[in-house]
C-alpha cells in the first residue's frame, strides 16, 4: 500500500513537473552539442573531445575501468599502470563517480564517442540537480529556475576545463548537498544530505573535501542566521556529516593511506600573494568569453551569467534582505575571493597541494555562491525593484568599460573586444526587459521570464563557445584517428606478446606510442606513466635509474634507457614501427604498421641474491653507475659494461652552440626551426652506442631525436625522457655518423657537451646470462603473483622489480613473512634454502577497514534517522 502510495506521487510529481525536468536536463546538452558541432565535434567526429590530459589520461583510464567492468582487470591492483600501481586508490580519484561505469557500452575503440556522450551527460546532470535545488528552494517562476539551471551547467569553470570529466561529478552532487543543508534546517530531515555527501566524497573525494569546506561554512551561515530556532539542528548535522564521511572512507582512506605510505608530499607554506592575480580579476572573470589559460599564471574562472551576477549584487544592496544574511553570506563569498589572492588560503581549498596546472580549482563555489544568492533575489524581486537593478547594470557597464578601456590592453591582454562588445550587449538587453517589464501594457511576467530564459540561454551559449574555442587554441582538440587508427595493429602485437610467454611475467613498451597510459588501454605491463596517483617512492629510485620522472613523478618514461635496464626491469618486448637496433632485441613478428621485438636478455620479475644488495645504494646524479651497481651486485661480480668517448661535431644548423669552459654547452634555437647537430664518432666492434643528452638548464618542452643512416629515432621531450638516445648495435668497428634534431626550446639552455656512450655487449651478455639463472619466472593473476623457486646457500633474498607497497604480503609455502624493500622502491624478501612456492597478493591497505565502515555507518544512519525522526514527532 506504501508503495502504490509512493508510486503515485511520484507520477503526480512528473505529471506537474516533467517537462522543466526534462528541459533542464536536455537543454544544455542541445547547446553543448551545438558548441561542440560548431568546432567540428559530434558524434563520429573526425575531431575528438580528447584535448588536454584527456588524450593520454582520461580516454585510457576509461577504457581501463571498462576492462575491469568486464573481468579483464583486477580492481585492486593493476601491473598495466606504470611498473605496477594500486589501481583502487587510482580509481578513487579518477573514476570514482556513480556515471563513470557508462562506459561499459561503449568499446574501448570507440572512447572518443564514449566521452563525448559522457560529457554531455554530466552537463545535463549538472543542470538537472540544480533545477531540483532551485525547485526545492526558491519560489521563483518556473524559467528562472530553468534558466538558473542551464547557466549553471554551463558555466566557464565547467567548460573550460570540461576535458577533465571527472570534475563534473563534483557539480553534480553540489546542489543537492546545499539543499540536502537546506532539508536538515528547515524539514529536519537529514537523508537528502547524508546521501549526498556519501556519493560526493566517494565520487570525488579531491572536490568533495572542497565542497565540504563550503557546505560547512553554508551550514554555520545557515544555523547563525536564526540560532534560537535551529539550535537542535547542529548534533544531527554532526551526526550526518561524519556518519558520511566514515562510510565514504571506504573508497577514502585507501586513497588517503596510498598517498601517505608512497611519497606524496605536501607543498611549501609559503605567505605571499598567488601569482598573475590582479585587482580587476573579478571583474574581467564575469563577462562573457574570457579564457586566458588553464595553464600556469592563470586568474580563476568565476562567470555563471550576468543575470546571476546582477541578482546577486541585488542581494546586498537590497533592504528585502537582513542584515546577518548579508554578513554571514558576504564572509563565504570574500574568503574565495581572498583565497585568490592569497597562497595559503588557496592552499588550504586544495588539500595542502598547489595543482600542476588548472589552478583555483575550487573557484566554482564562487560561481554557485553567486548563483545561489541570485535566486533568493529573484524571489523577492518585484516591479518595484526594477530602478535598483537598472543602476546596478548601469554601474556594471561602467565597470566593465573601465576594466576594457584602462587595464585590458595592459593587464588583461586576453580580454577582446568581443568579450567587452557581447557583454554590454547582453546586459543592456537584460535592462530593455527590465524596463519594459516596468511599462505598463507592455509585457507580461511570464513573456518577461521566457525572454529572459532565451537569452540566459543564449548567452551560455556564447560563453561556451568561448571556452571551447580557448581550448581548441591553447591545447587543440585532436583527431579521433590519432586515438583509433593504431589500435587494430597495436592490439594484435600485444595479443602475439601475451600469448608468447605461456603467462610468465614480461613488460612491454611501445616506442612509437598513442600516449603516454597505453599499458592500462591495452592491457600490457609497461612503465610509461602519467597520473597524478602515482608510487612517487619507485618512480625515485627508477629516476636514479635513469627513467626519468619529473620533480613530483606526475610523469615517468621509459625512452631513452639503456639494455641493462631493459633486463633488469623483465622488458621483454618492444613494439616499434622502424627497427630498433638494439642487441639481443630480435623481431618475431610485425604488421602493417608495427614491429614486435623480442629481447632475449630479459630478467624475470625476481632474481634469487643475498642480503648484501639491501646495502647497495644508487649513486645520486650518476644513473648509468647506480645501474651497474645493481646489477653487480645482484650478479655478485663486477662487470666493466661500458665507457664514454667524446665525438667531434663536423657542423649545425638552425641555431647556435657555444662551447663553454665547465664542460657544457649553450645551445639558443632559432625561432620556428629545428636546429640538426651533425657529429661522428669511432664505435668499436660488438657495441651498443647511445648518445647522452643530458640538459643542466630548463629546456620546457623541447624535445629531441636522434637519427643515423640505418636508425630513426622517436621524437622525445628532453625534461622528461631519459638521456641515452639509441644508435644502435654495431658487430663490426664503425666510423658513425648521427644526427641530433633539437625543437621546441625558446630560450638559450645549457647541456653537458654530449658524450657517446659505448656498451660492450659480450660483458652484457656474460652479466645477463648469469642472472637469468638466477631468474625467478612469476606468472600473474590478477592481484596475486605465483612462483616456484630453489634457493642455494648463498641465496636468501628475492629481488624483484614489483613497486613496494604496504598492500603486498609474501608466503613461502603458505606460510607468511615479512615483505621488505630495496631502496624503498621495489619488493623484496627473504627465502630459506631448498624449494618452495611463492606466492605475492595484494589488498589496498585500509580497505577492510572502509568496507567494515561502510557497511556499519549506513545502518547506523537509517537508526539514527529513524531515532529523530520519531524525536520529531514526539516534540
Amino acid at each position: 500500500m506504501k508503495g502504490v502510495l509512493i508510486l503515485t506521487k511520484i507520477k503526480e510529481y512528473l505529471k506537474k513537473n516533467g517537462l522543466d525536468l526534462l528541459g533542464s536536463f536536455i537543454i544544455p546538452i542541445l547547446i553543448m552539442i551545438i558548441v561542440y558541432a560548431s568546432i567540428g565535434i559530434y558524434w563520429n567526429s573526425k575531431t575528438s573531445l580528447l584535448a588536454s590530459d584527456a588524450f593520454s589520461q582520461y580516454a585510457n583510464f576509461h577504457a581501463s575501468l571498462r576492462n575491469v567492468l568486464l573481468g579483464k582487470e583486477n580492481p585492486f591492483y593493476s601491473f598495466n599502470l606504470g611498473m605496477g600501481l594500486n589501481y583502487y586508490a587510482f580509481m578513487s580519484y579518477y573514476l570514482g563517480g556513480i556515471f563513470a561505469p557508462l562506459v561499459i557500452f561503449f568499446d574501448n575503440s570507440n572512447i572518443p564517442n564514449a566521452l563525448y556522450i559522457l560529457t554531455l551527460f554530466k552537463i545535463g546532470a549538472c543542470s538537472l540537480t540544480f533545477w531540483i535545488y532551485a525547485k526545492n528552494t526558491f519560489k521563483i517562476n518556473r524559467f528562472f529556475k530553468l534558466g538558473l539551471a542551464i547557466a549553471y551547467s554551463l558555466m566557464s569553470f565547467s567548460i573550460s576545463q570540461s576535458e577533465i570529466i571527472m570534475w563534473f561529478d563534483a557539480f553534480i552532487w553540489l546542489p543537492l548537498v546545499i539543499l540536502g543543508i537546506n532539508r536538515l534546517i528547515e524539514l529536519k530531515k537529514p537523508r537528502l544530505l547524508f546521501i549526498s555527501y556519501l556519493i560526493l566524497f566517494i565520487s570525488n573525494y579531491y572536490f568533495g573535501f572542497m565542497i565540504g569546506i563550503f557546505s560547512f561554512m553554508y551550514f554555520l551561515v545557515r544555523y547563525f542566521i536564526n540560532r534560537k530556532e535551529h539550535k537542535d539542528r547542529l548534533i544531527p548535522y554532526f551526526v550526518t556529516s561524519i556518519l558520511a564521511g566514515l562510510a565514504s572512507l571506504i573508497m577514502i582512506l585507501p586513497m588517503y593511506l596510498d598517498l601517505k605510505a608512497n611519497g606524496e608530499v605536501l607543498s611549501d607554506f609559503i605567505i605571499k600573494k598567488t601569482d598573475a592575480t590582479g585587482f580587476w580579476d573579478v571583474v574581467v572573470k564575469n563577462m562573457i568569453g574570457v579564457y586566458d589559460t588553464t595553464q600556469y599564471n592563470s586568474i580563476p574562472f568565476i562567470y555563471i551569467g550576468i543575470i546571476p551576477f546582477i541578482f546577486c549584487i541585488f542581494f546586498f544592496v537590497s533592504r528585502k534582505f537582513n542584515l546577518k544574511e548579508k554578513i554571514g553570506y558576504g564572509l563565504i563569498g570574500i574568503f574565495i575571493i581572498f583565497s585568490f589572492y592569497f597562497t595559503p588560503l588557496d592552499l588550504l581549498w586544495q588539500g595542502g597541494h598547489f595543482p600542476n596546472m588548472f589552478l583555483f580549482r575550487y573557484a566554482f563555489l564562487l560561481s554557485f555562491l553567486v548563483i545561489m544568492l541570485a535566486g533568493y533575489s529573484l524571489e523577492k524581486f518585484t516591479k518595484e525593484d526594477i530602478t535598483t537593478l537598472t543602476l546596478i547594470g548601469i554601474i556594471l557597464l561602467v565597470i566593465y568599460s573601465m576594466a576594457f578601456f584602462v587595464h585590458g590592453n595592459n593587464t588583461y591582454k586576453y580580454l577582446k573586444t568581443a568579450n567587452y562588445t557581447l557583454t554590454l550587449v547582453f546586459l543592456c538587453a537584460y535592462l530593455l526587459l527590465f524596463v519594459l517589464y516596468q511599462s505598463q501594457n507592455k509585457l507580461t511576467f511570464k513573456q518577461i521570464s521566457i525572454l529572459i530564459l532565451l537569452l540566459m540561454g543564449l548567452e551560455a551559449a556564447s560563453n561556451s563557445t568561448f571556452m571551447v574555442k580557448g581550448i581548441k587554441k591553447e591545447w587543440g582538440y585532436p583527431e579521433s584517428i590519432y586515438y583509433k587508427e593504431p589500435r587494430k595493429n597495436l592490439k594484435e602485437l600485444v595479443n602475439i606478446a601475451k600469448n608468447d610467454n605461456n603467462g610468465v611475467f614480461y613488460r612491454l613498451e611501445n616506442l612509437n606510442s598513442i600516449s603516454t597510459n597505453d599499458s592500462i588501454n591495452f592491457q600490457y605491463p609497461g612503465v610509461d606513466l602519467f597520473s597524478s596517483v602515482r608510487n612517487r617512492n619507485t618512480a625515485n629510485l627508477m629516476g636514479k635509474l635513469g627513467f626519468k620522472s619529473d620533480y613530483s613523478a606526475l610523469n615517468t618514461r621509459y625512452a631513452n634507457n639503456t639494455l641493462l635496464m631493459d633486463s633488469l626491469i623483465s622488458m621483454r618486448y618492444n613494439i616499434s614501427e622502424t627497427d630498433i637496433s638494439k642487441f639481443g632485441f630480435k623481431e618475431i613478428a610485425h604488421n602493417k604498421r608495427y614491429k614486435l621485438y623480442q629481447n632475449k636478455y630479459a630478467l624475470p620479475l625476481g632474481i634469487k641474491t643475498s642480503n648484501k644488495i639491501m646495502n647497495v645504494k644508487p649513486i645520486d646524479g650518476d644513473n648509468l653507475s647506480s645501474q651497474k651497481v645493481i646489477i653487480d651486485a645482484l650478479a655478485g661480480k663486477n662487470y666493466d659494461f661500458s665507457e664514454f668517448v667524446t665525438p667531434t661535431l663536423l657542423n649545425h644548423d638552425g641555431g647556435k652552440i657555444t662551447t663553454n669552459d665547465d664542460g657544457t654547452v649553450s645551445i639558443k634555437i632559432n625561432t620556428d626551426q629545428v636546429m640538426t647537430l651533425e657529429y661522428e664518432v669511432d664505435v668499436p666492434n660488438n657495441s651498443q652506442a647511445y648518445v647522452s643528452l643530458f640538459p643542466t638548464t630548463g629546456t620546457g618542452t623541447g624535445s629531441a631525436e636522434v637519427e643515423t643512416d640505418n636508425l630513426y629515432g622517436h621524437w622525445t621531450e628532453l625534461g622528461l625522457s631519459g638521456q641515452y638516445y639509441n644508435l644502435g648495435y654495431y658487430k663490426e668497428g664503425t666510423k658513425l655518423k648521427f644526427k641530433v634534431y633539437l625543437s621546441g626550446v625558446k630560450e638559450e639552455f645549457q647541456m653537458i657537451t654530449p658524450p657517446v656512450l659505448i656498451m660492450n655487449t659480450n660483458v652484457y651478455k656474460k652479466a645477463m646470462t648469469k642472472l637469468q639463472k638466477q631468474g625467478v619466472d612469476f606468472k600473474v593473476n590478477g592481484r596475486k603473483v605465483f612462483g616456484k623457486v630453489n634457493m642455494k646457500n648463498n641465496q636468501t633474498t628475492i629481488f624483484t622489480t614489483i613497486p613496494y607497497d604496504k598492500g603486498w604480503s609474501a608466503y613461502v609455502d603458505g606460510n607468511k613473512v615479512p615483505v621488505t624493500s630495496y631502496e624503498n622502491g621495489v619488493v623484496t624478501f627473504k627465502v630459506p634454502k631448498g624449494k618452495h612456492d611463492i606466492e605475492l597478493s595484494y589488498f589496498p591497505p585500509g580497505l577492510k577497514v572502509g568496507i567494515a565502515l561502510f557497511v556499519i555507518c549506513i545502518p547506523l544512519f537509517i537508526l539514527y534517522d529513524f531515532y529523530y525522526e520519531k524525536k520529531k514527532k514526539h516534540n
